[in-house]
């Protein structure tokens, strides 16, 4: 297992592992300095609420129009586009599974996967998502937070160029819950 180290604040918890830092933040993942930001997208790539609704709003309409040439990816799949007028620089879209279509852990795990190797892929240094698929999609946040924080410790364990991996949270409830999920460790 990997060294950790862990730095508190009331809205942030920031563990090293080997050379890699995992951040819990609870925030707007729209405000967020990094190379990518994750959009918890739907298969249409289309932009409606939550996180998406969001990043539309905030970063205009050249993300939509790079999603709307794209046309979709299947669930569990992730595809990349600009970011806009948001401070990141791109905008990875992930589609992580409803709840009620069968299979969700294994297509959440999948989701996380994909998004974290395109941006390796990409050479980026750092990538910020969201709880993806607990919104409207309604995945219980404790799954979604054990199933989000094994893979990204699973993937960061194969050897990564990713210097940071923030894990930006809407709200108390959420970060509590990955919070609580990450002092757990990791299985």
């Amino acid at each position: 297992m990997a060294e950790m180290t862990e730095n508190r604040t009331d809205n942030r918890v920031i563990v090293t592992m080997d050379h890699t830092q995992l951040e819990l933040l609870e925030g707007d993942i729209t405000e967020l300095d990094v190379d990518a930001i994750v959009n918890a997208a739907n298969e249409h790539l289309q932009l409606g609420t939550g996180v998406a609704g969001a990043i539309r709003r905030k970063g205009g309409p050249s993300i939509q129009i790079e999603c709307d040439r794209i046309g979709g990816t299947p669930v569990g799949t992730a595809v990349m586009t600009g970011a806009g007028s948001l401070k990141a620089r791109r905008v990875i879209h992930a589609v992580g599974p409803r709840m009620g279509e069968g299979d969700e852990d294994k297509k959440l795990a999948a989701a996380v996967r994909s998004a974290l190797a395109l941006a390796d892929r990409r050479g980026l240094k750092s990538i910020a998502l969201p709880a993806i698929s607990t919104g409207n999609f309604g995945f219980p946040l404790d799954r979604a937070a054990r199933i989000m924080l094994t893979e990204i410790h699973r993937f960061l364990q194969g050897g990564t160029k990713l210097e940071r991996v923030v894990l930006a949270l809407h709200g108390e409830e959420a970060f509590s819950t990955f919070k609580r999920e990450l002092r757990r460790g990791f299985r």
